[in-house]
């Protein structure tokens, strides 16, 4: 799964943190290099991307937490650096300055112990974690998990559907992958929305202050562990280790796989924060882009509703709202472990390297008119679930969980529409991943179908 990091966020428009500076000197005639990580540029990143693959392609410049990085803004370059096997995952080869000691990565993963997931190691360690888990994630266990998906998006809607309005991230985009991952890994029902609290409180917080987004990954990890104790013990408030990811672990765990209790914490922790919050961008910044541009939005509506429902334009649209504004905005962090040549530029051991993906899948070069919006788009190898040993392991079901969300919001409120002007909108802040705060929307109000008789129809917060 792509991962969620959250350096400080965007600067106000009076600082210089981020200035476009790049180690090539620009021609005499470029405009002026654009202002990076304000809050307009958070906004529409989009044109000052334009001007570093053009004028700086490949430079080093200070990110809002004050370390250094090389952002590398070129599909051709970013993908040779998303395979790099020079470019370790592993922060230990971080030649960092003291001010820099823990302002990569997630915050709080290091004092929580949180460190050994996939993100962060490289093979061999990598290899045999991503094989124990990506047994979870197969076309397979996929579309066994699609009726899942689908009920779980129904019952989302059925509670906002009769009151006209809604806001499409708390309500809808939001909720939607804590509950299917929780179900993946094996959380109890009645302990989601313990999951749903501390996932709210790292996106609120993922732009600012990193204390937030820190105590509730210290949350998690201590629920998690309990969680694996009781798993394991089989204790009667608890079923022995069934099909549950979480279960998997502990089951390779006990057979030979080497896994400490450490690694499957942490493995549980990173694919519950990287598996929600890809999800909640991709659903929230595809809806948003399709109510901006009607005519497409149009045509996607048609192919669900005419012939009896035809899919193929819904799952092509969908990678091309990845490549179009994807959530993920910058892949994680690598680091040089010898000295490197990306795109012409030399690049020191030690130092961090950004590959800004929003820039690489807007390029030109690689696509044809890349600022234009076409869900048709053939020949679409974006990069926005990255690309190489890296790439995105939860891929598949965040595809599933995209299509089955914009299906049923297209079909069920067939008249949605934003309910304030695009320009009053806000982004989240962050380094790495792009996503609304809020997305409101009016539609005509449609009566919810009667609940059928159950726990689930109790009104609660839970699916």
């Amino acid at each position: 799964m792509t991962d969620p990091t959250h350096p400080n966020g965007p600067t106000r428009p009076t600082e210089q943190t981020g200035s476009a500076r790049s180690s090539r000197p620009s021609p005499a005639d470029a405009p002026p290099a654009p202002e990076l990580f304000t809050w307009e540029f958070a906004t529409d990143p989009y044109p000052a991307y334009a001007w570093l693959r053009e004028h700086a392609p490949v430079h080093r410049t200070a990110l809002p937490s004050g370390v250094e990085a090389w952002l590398v803004t070129r599909y051709a370059d970013a993908k040779q650096a998303l395979a790099d096997p020079r470019l370790s995952k592993n922060p230990a080869h971080h030649d960092e300055p003291a001010h820099a000691r823990g302002r990569t990565g997630i915050p709080g993963e290091r004092k929580a112990e949180l460190m050994t997931h996939l993100l962060n190691i490289d093979p061999p360690d990598h290899t045999r974690l991503r094989r124990l888990v990506s047994k979870a994630f197969t076309p397979r266990r996929v579309a066994e998990f699609a009726p899942r998906v689908q009920e779980l998006t129904d019952r989302l809607i059925d509670r906002f559907a009769a009151e006209g309005r809604a806001d499409l991230i708390h309500d809808f985009a939001f909720p939607l992958p804590i509950y299917a991952i929780c179900d993946l890994l094996g959380v109890p029902e009645e302990d989601q929305d313990d999951f749903r609290d501390w996932a709210g409180m790292m996106i609120r917080h993922g732009g600012g202050p990193r204390g937030g987004v820190a105590r509730s990954v210290k949350k998690m990890r201590g629920y998690l562990l309990e969680l694996i104790h009781r798993k394991r013990a089989g204790l009667p408030d608890e079923p022995a280790p069934g099909e549950d990811l979480i279960s998997g672990l502990i089951r390779a765990s006990d057979h030979g796989e080497h896994l400490t209790e450490n690694e499957a914490a942490a493995m549980a922790f990173i694919l519950l924060f990287a598996g929600f919050e890809t999800t909640v961008n991709l659903i929230g910044n595809g809806m948003y882009a399709l109510l901006t541009h009607p005519a497409q939005r149009e045509a996607l509506q048609r192919s669900l509703t005419e012939d009896g429902g035809d899919r193929a334009l819904l799952a092509a649209g969908v990678e091309e709202l990845l490549r179009y504004d994807g959530p993920v905005e910058l892949a994680t962090w690598r680091f040089a472990t010898e000295p490197v040549v990306i795109g012409g530029q030399d690049i020191a051991a030690g130092d961090p390297v950004l590959v800004v993906l929003a820039a690489a899948d807007r390029d030109p070069a690689r696509f044809t008119d890349p600022d234009t919006l076409d869900l048709s788009r053939r020949d679409n190898q974006h990069l926005g679930y990255g690309h190489g040993i890296h790439y995105c392991l939860g891929a598949p079901l965040a595809r599933l969980e995209g299509q089955t969300a914009l299906a049923a919001l297209l079909t069920r409120l067939p008249d949605l529409r934003l309910a304030v002007e695009p320009a009053e909108l806000r982004w989240r802040g962050g380094l790495i991943m792009r996503g609304l705060r809020t997305l409101p929307v009016e539609f005509a109000p449609a009566p919810a179908p009667k609940p059928a008789p159950g726990p689930a129809s109790d009104g609660s917060v839970g699916p």
